[in-house]
C-alpha cells in the first residue's frame, strides 16, 4: 500500500519476561505460555523492539531474525 509505514513490534499484550546469561537467554511468551532459548544477541533486538516501534526499513539486515521472531509470536510488523 502506497504512503503506508511498517514497525516492528511486540505483538498487544506480550510482556517479554526475560533472563540472559552465558550468551543465551530465555524469552516468555505471555500470549502463548511457550518459552524459547535464544542467541544473547536476540535479546537487545527484542529490547530495542519493546522500547517502541522500530521502522521496518530501519532493521533490513535482520530481517530473517526478524520473521523468525515473528513466527514465535513475540513481535509483528504493523502498519502505522
Amino acid at each position: 500500500m502506497p504512503g503506508v509505514s511498517l514497525r516492528w513490534r511486540l505483538l498487544p499484550g506480550q510482556r517479554l519476561r526475560h533472563h540472559g546469561w552465558h550468551g543465551e537467554c530465555v524469552v516468555f511468551n505471555d500470549l502463548t505460555g511457550d518459552t524459547h532459548l535464544l542467541g544473547a544477541g536476540v535479546l537487545p533486538l527484542l529490547l530495542a523492539i519493546a522500547g517502541g516501534p522500530i521502522d521496518f526499513d530501519e532493521l533490513a539486515e535482520a530481517r530473517p531474525l526478524l520473521d523468525s521472531l515473528a513466527a514465535l509470536g513475540l513481535i509483528e510488523a504493523a502498519a502505522c
